[in-house]
C-alpha cells in the first residue's frame, strides 16, 4: 500500500514539474528566442520607439488623411471579438454599410466620373426634401426609430444635448408622454425621434453634428447644427441612393464596407487602400506639405512596400495592414507639414 502510494506521490510531482516548469520554459525559451516579436503581442512602435498598437488588431481611423480599416461590429475592441448577429433583412446591416459608402463612393460615368457623391448628397440633404415631403431628418428619424435611438446613446455628448433639448421643449415632451403613458421615466433615447422631428422643423436641412473645439487649453465636444460634412453623407447615402437610383455609381471592393468575422482584423485589400488613395493624398495635399504629386508618388510607394499576399504570395491577393501603412503615413508626412 505504501508502495503504490509513494509512486502516485512521485508520479505527481513529475507531473507537476514536466507541465508546470519544464513545458513552460521551453515555450518561453522558443518563443522568445525564436518569435520574439510575436511573443510580446507583435507591438507597432511609433517614431519615438513607443507602442502605439499591436499588427493584429485594427485601430479606428477618422480623419481624411489616413487610410480606413474594415468596419468593426465590436468598436475595435480586442476584449469583445466578434460579428454582428445581423441578418440580411436587417435594416442596421443596411445602415451600416450605407454610412461606409456615403463619404467614398465615386460615379462611374458621364461628366463626373471619378468625382465622390458626398457633395452631392450634402447639397441635396440641404434642401430639406425627401420623396416630395420637407422634413429629411424628421422622416429618417421616424422611418428608422433604432437608427435615431443608437444616435442618442452612442456617445454622452449627445444624450446631454437631448436632455437639454428635453427641458427646453415640454410641450413636445408632454405630448409625447401622453400618447406613450408606459414611459413615464424616459430615457434620453427614448425621445430621439420626438426631438428630431422638432430638430427638423426648427433647423430645416441640418444635422446635429458633434464638433470638437479648442477652449482653455482643453477639447471640448459639442452638439451644433450643420449642414456638410461626412456624418451627413454616411447618414443620408441610402436616403439619397433611393431618389437617385438611375445614377451610375463605382463598385466599392468589398473589404471597405464588410466587417471581419473577429471584428478586429487590420488587413485590407491592397485594391481597397488604392480605392481610398485620391482622398488621402488630396487631404495630405490641402495640409501644404508638399506638391500632390509628389505626395501621390511617395504614398502609392509607401502602399506598394507594405503589400504582400498570405504565405509569401502563394495564395490570396495582396494585402496591407492599415495600422502599419498609418503610422508609417504619419511619420512619413510628420517632418514635411508647415514646410
Amino acid at each position: 500500500m505504501l508502495s503504490h502510494f509513494r509512486a502516485n506521490i512521485w508520479l505527481l510531482m513529475v507531473t507537476l514539474v514536466l507541465s508546470s516548469i519544464l513545458y513552460p520554459a521551453v515555450l518561453w525559451a522558443v518563443g522568445q528566442g525564436c518569435f520574439s516579436y510575436q511573443a510580446e503581442g507583435s507591438l507597432i512602435t511609433g517614431a519615438d520607439g513607443r507602442p502605439v498598437g499591436s499588427a493584429l488588431i485594427a485601430q479606428p481611423f477618422g480623419g481624411d488623411e489616413y487610410f480606413h480599416p474594415r468596419p468593426s461590429s465590436v468598436s475595435y475592441n480586442a476584449s469583445a471579438s466578434g460579428a454582428s448577429n445581423w441578418g440580411a433583412s436587417n435594416y442596421q446591416l443596411r445602415d451600416r454599410v450605407a454610412r461606409q459608402l456615403g463619404p467614398m463612393v465615386k460615379y462611374r460615368g458621364g461628366a463626373r466620373k471619378g468625382q465622390p457623391v458626398g457633395p452631392d448628397i450634402e447639397r441635396w440633404f440641404r434642401e430639406d426634401r425627401f420623396q416630395g415631403k420637407r422634413g429629411i431628418v424628421a422622416q429618417w428619424a421616424q422611418a428608422h426609430t433604432g437608427l435615431a435611438q443608437a444616435w442618442a446613446k452612442s456617445d454622452a455628448v449627445q444624450a446631454d444635448y437631448l436632455s437639454a433639448w428635453r427641458k427646453s421643449h415640454r410641450t413636445e415632451v408632454a405630448e409625447w408622454l401622453k400618447a406613450h403613458p408606459q414611459d413615464a421615466e424616459a430615457k434620453p433615447e427614448d425621445l430621439a425621434v420626438p426631438f428630431f422631428v422638432s430638430f427638423s422643423k426648427e433647423q430645416p436641412g441640418k444635422w446635429p453634428l458633434v464638433v470638437e473645439e479648442k477652449a482653455d487649453g482643453q477639447t471640448k465636444k459639442s452638439v451644433k447644427p450643420a449642414s456638410e460634412g461626412s456624418d451627413i453623407q454616411a447618414v443620408f447615402f441610402d436616403m439619397w441612393r433611393e431618389e437617385h437610383s438611375d445614377v451610375e455609381l463605382e463598385s466599392v471592393p468589398s473589404d471597405l464596407v464588410m466587417a471581419s468575422g473577429s471584428g478586429l482584423d487590420p488587413h485590407i485589400t491592397l485594391k481597397g487602400a488604392r480605392y481610398q488613395l485620391d482622398r488621402v493624398v488630396a487631404a495630405w495635399t490641402a495640409k501644404a506639405v508638399g506638391d500632390q504629386a509628389k505626395i501621390r508618388a511617395s504614398i502609392e510607394k509607401l502602399l506598394n512596400d507594405k503589400a504582400a499576399a498570405p504565405f509569401g504570395g502563394a495564395i490570396g491577393v495582396p494585402l496591407v495592414n492599415i495600422l502599419e501603412v498609418n503610422i508609417a503615413l504619419r511619420d512619413q508626412m510628420r517632418p514635411l507639414q508647415g514646410r
